[in-house]
Formats: structure tokens, sequence, C-alpha cells
């Protein structure tokens, strides 16, 4: 009982504190930058302000309404088998990667949920927490702050190569946020390490 215990408040201590620091860099970023604003950290590393409206391929506004509610249940899902985990008292590391899950898409979620009724739009201006006039959206329709963007290499394409001959080449391209990692290490780490204990888990 000890055990389940000491596993299940380590899982919630993970949780609580990714969701912390996600949401504290999200909220500074966007009462502190307007959208692409950038700040130099290194040379390789940039805070690079961009917003993701979370729908794919530019689906309209009813396909993001139903996009966010299949966020929720998902998370919801996610949340009932981390409670089923904690009960049949399965490995810490498994957990934990569930977990990096569970609050990664959650982080997201909260995005969704709130952030466009909280915070007014970032267009040359740096948004404002609670706006008089109102925020720049409603409530499942707020877009995700990203802003961690790694331009490992930075050089051109020589003018004869294929097709981009002449044109810039950056890696890393994407622009994330710490939700985004938290779910790309707890589903890489569970598909190098935990890959058999995932397949019996969804197999019962």
């Amino acid at each position: 009982m000890q055990s389940k215990n000491k596993k299940a408040w380590g899982a919630i201590t993970l949780i609580l504190l990714l969701l912390a620091l996600d949401q504290g860099l999200k909220i500074w970023v966007k009462t502190h930058m307007q959208l692409h604003e950038s700040i130099h950290v290194f040379s390789w590393f940039q805070l690079y302000f961009t917003e993701n409206p979370g729908m794919a391929f530019g689906m309209e506004l009813l396909n993001k309404w139903l996009l966010s509610i299949f966020r929720i249940a998902a998370v919801i899902a996610i949340g009932y088998y981390i409670f089923r985990l904690i009960r049949s008292n399965v490995s810490f590391g498994y957990l934990a990667c569930i977990a990096l899950i569970f609050a990664g898409a959650t982080g997201n979620i909260i995005d969704c949920l709130f952030y466009g009724v909280v915070f007014d739009h970032s267009y040359g201006q740096i948004a404002t927490f609670l706006p008089e006039g109102g925020g720049y959206a409603t409530y499942l329709h707020g877009k995700v702050v990203d802003m961690l963007y790694f331009p490992l290499i930075q050089t051109h394409y020589p003018e004869w190569f294929p097709v981009w001959g002449g044109e810039d080449f950056i890696f890393f391209r994407p622009i994330f946020n710490l939700a985004d990692s938290a779910i790309c290490v707890g589903a890489s780490i569970l598909l190098l390490f935990y890959r058999r204990m995932l397949s019996a888990s969804f197999s019962k």
C-alpha cells in the first residue's frame, strides 16, 4: 500500500510540476511578447512566440470545436488509465511516461479551453490578461502558445541542389512548447523501453 501511495504521489507531483512550468512559460510569453517576436537565448536556441490554432489542414470552426471535445475525452481516458495503473501497482517508470503524456495533453487543452477568453490577441501588441473588452475567442477556441525554437543548423542549399537550390535550410524548424516535449518524451520512452508492457496493458 505504501509503495502504491508513493507512486501515486510521484505521478501527481510530476503532472503538477509540468503543468506549472508549461503554463507559467506560456503565460509569461503571452504577457511579455508580441506574436512572432523572438528572444535569442543562444545562437541555436530562441524563444519565438507563435500560436497554433490546433486545426489540422485549416479546418473550420466546427471542426475545431469537435477536436477540442475529442482532446478533452482523450485526457479523461488517460487520467482513468493512470488511476488503473496506480491500483495495479505497475512500475513507476511506465507510470511516469503515461503521466508525462497526460500532463502534456492537459497543458495544451488548457490553452484551447481558456486562452481565447482570458487573453486578447497578440498581433502587434502584448496581450492583456482578462481584458475589459473580452478575449480574442470563446471557450474551446483558444490557440496553443508555442515558443521553443532550436535552429541548430542554418545554411543554404547549394545552387546545384535539385528543387531547393539556393533556398535557406534550417535544422531544426519546429516550434513547440513544454507540453509537446512532455508528450514526445513520454511516448518515445514507452516505445523504446515499455513496448511489451504497453501492448499487454491494452490487450486486457
